[in-house]
């Protein structure tokens, strides 16, 4: 049969030389494979969700800012979260053991600016030390409610004492006080936890606090954590932490949580479609004023001054402890609590040592930075640090 193709392509509203080409047998090619801006980050992804790796991403975004912080990946976080769903390999890592979800209803309440702010504790986060130290870490975050501007605090304890002098100094970052703060339970601030049938009894030495500040406690009901749930969403986010571990010093893990608290401030919300240092702007100056500085001052805890010596070390109770050699000659601030001491320069820790009874306390990076100082060409520092160290151990350990 002779088919008429003029008449098919008028039929079909295509050009005539497309219909013949189709009867010639053309068939078009399938779709091609084009090469993505992140297949080569493939063999890094791959390490880095590999059962060897010691770190730990438990969102794709946490790994897509791990790539954009260190490997220079430069593409969007949607872009990355789509890459990682066309490999199985890597989806899988994602997907096993993922939270289940709760079908309750999630009732969203918003509050007027300086009104509300809430708090929490990350509790209780394993981190390996890339000294092969393992901590149990511990993450408060103070949230402001309206403007959704955080605070984060790193440390070892969460006693009433560490409680209120990050309270303390958080107050004085925004520059005043919110009329009432959210808590759990916490034993630091409740005495008998607040339940559907009693509102519980704030902890004596915690209320004089608040009052001192003049906020007012709001306990959650127990077992309802979603009540304070803004403050809850930060959780997830802090995750990202394991994304380092083995590869920081508990210094540099306070310097990274600071950043990533930084980070978050600045970036877009979306629940509240603003970005948190911006709308604070807003907020701040509706918030309480702060109470006379002896009063704040009597929440902080103690600072002692001390001169770092020109060996890099300072002295506490007739022991030395290494501090890096660039604070050398200039004065620090000392802070003992919970067995611990953790030295500052200005706001920034720059060292932690366990409290100890030997005379002589350095740590190995200290040590080594000294002694390439002072050997500049030694072809292996690093060895012979070690050596001196277990050396200096043996001197000091008996006395």
């Amino acid at each position: 049969m002779k088919i008429n193709k003029s008449q098919l392509a008028r039929e079909l509203n295509v050009d005539r030389r497309t219909v013949d080409k189709y009867l010639k047998g053309y068939v078009p090619k399938k779709k091609r494979n084009r090469s993505s801006k992140i297949d080569p980050y493939y063999e890094v992804i791959a390490e880095l969700l590999s059962e060897e790796s010691k770190q730990v991403f438990y969102y794709k975004r946490v790994l897509w800012q791990y790539l954009k912080d260190h490997h220079g990946l430069q593409c969007s976080s949607s872009a990355f979260r789509a890459y990682i769903a066309r490999k199985p390999e890597f989806q899988a890592y994602f997907t096993e053991g993922k939270r289940t979800k709760t079908n309750k209803p999630v009732v969203r309440y918003e509050t007027a600016p300086g009104k509300q702010a809430q708090f929490d504790w990350k509790e209780n986060i394993r981190y390996v030390t890339k000294e092969g130290e393992v901590l149990s870490v511990q993450v408060g975050v103070f949230l402001l409610s309206y403007s959704r501007f955080r605070t984060f605090l790193l440390t070892l304890s969460r006693t009433q004492g560490m409680l209120m002098d990050f309270l303390a100094q958080t107050f004085e970052i925004i520059g005043g006080v919110p009329k009432t703060i959210l808590f759990d339970n916490m034993k630091t601030v409740m005495d008998e936890a607040r339940t559907t049938y009693s509102k519980g009894v704030v902890n004596e030495r915690f209320d004089q606090f608040a009052k001192d500040y003049g906020f007012d406690i709001h306990p959650c009901i127990a077992g309802r954590p979603r009540t304070k749930g803004k403050v809850e969403t930060t959780m997830k986010l802090i995750d990202e932490i394991h994304a380092y571990q083995g590869k920081l010093s508990y210094e540099e893990l306070q310097d990274f949580i600071q950043s990533l608290c930084e980070r978050i401030n600045h970036s877009y919300h979306q629940g509240t479609g603003k970005i948190p240092i911006l709308a604070f702007q807003q907020e701040k100056n509706l918030l309480l004023p702060l109470p006379r500085k002896e009063i704040r001052d009597s929440y902080k805890i103690k600072h002692i001054p001390v001169k770092v010596n020109s060996a890099g070390m300072i002295s506490y109770k007739g022991n030395q402890y290494s501090v890096p050699m660039d604070y050398q000659g200039k004065t620090v601030n000392v802070q003992v609590y919970d067995e611990r001491m953790y030295v500052y320069y200005n706001t920034k820790l720059i060292a932690e040592h366990p409290v100890s009874s030997l005379k002589m306390n350095y740590k190995e990076e200290h040590y080594i930075q000294a002694l390439s100082q002072d050997l500049p060409h030694y072809p292996d520092v690093g060895e012979l640090a070690k050596k001196n160290l277990l050396a200096i151990h043996e001197v000091y350990k008996n006395e």
